[in-house]
């Protein structure tokens, strides 16, 4: 479980964070995993990704008004800056993502 003041730590910092929020019943999340996972590798130390459990930390997933899962979103200094609901392919995240990145 993450805090609603943990997880505000997180995305107040300089460093780009993709959300990745998420559910466990969910068939797109799943095969979203593998690729969340080659993404935070490649972006190893220029940005973070996080994944939330929207059934787990609903608090989190009602202020940012998730209503559709998988539903990505990328704070840079504690802003959401980009959001997209659905499936994405690696290609499209990464390119995102890099928009924010210094």
């Amino acid at each position: 479980k993450i805090t609603m003041e943990t997880f505000n730590t997180i995305i107040n910092g300089d460093m780009p964070v993709l959300v990745d929020f998420h559910a466990t019943w969910c068939g797109p999340c799943k095969a979203m995993n593998p690729i969340m996972e080659e993404i935070g590798e490649e972006m190893d130390g220029d940005a973070r990704i996080l994944k939330i459990d929207i059934d787990q930390e609903r608090a989190v997933a009602t202020k940012f008004q998730v209503h559709s899962v998988p539903t990505f979103i990328i704070f840079k200094n504690g802003l959401a800056v980009w959001r997209n609901s659905g499936k994405m392919d690696k290609a499209s995240l990464l390119h995102y993502i890099r928009t924010f990145t210094d």
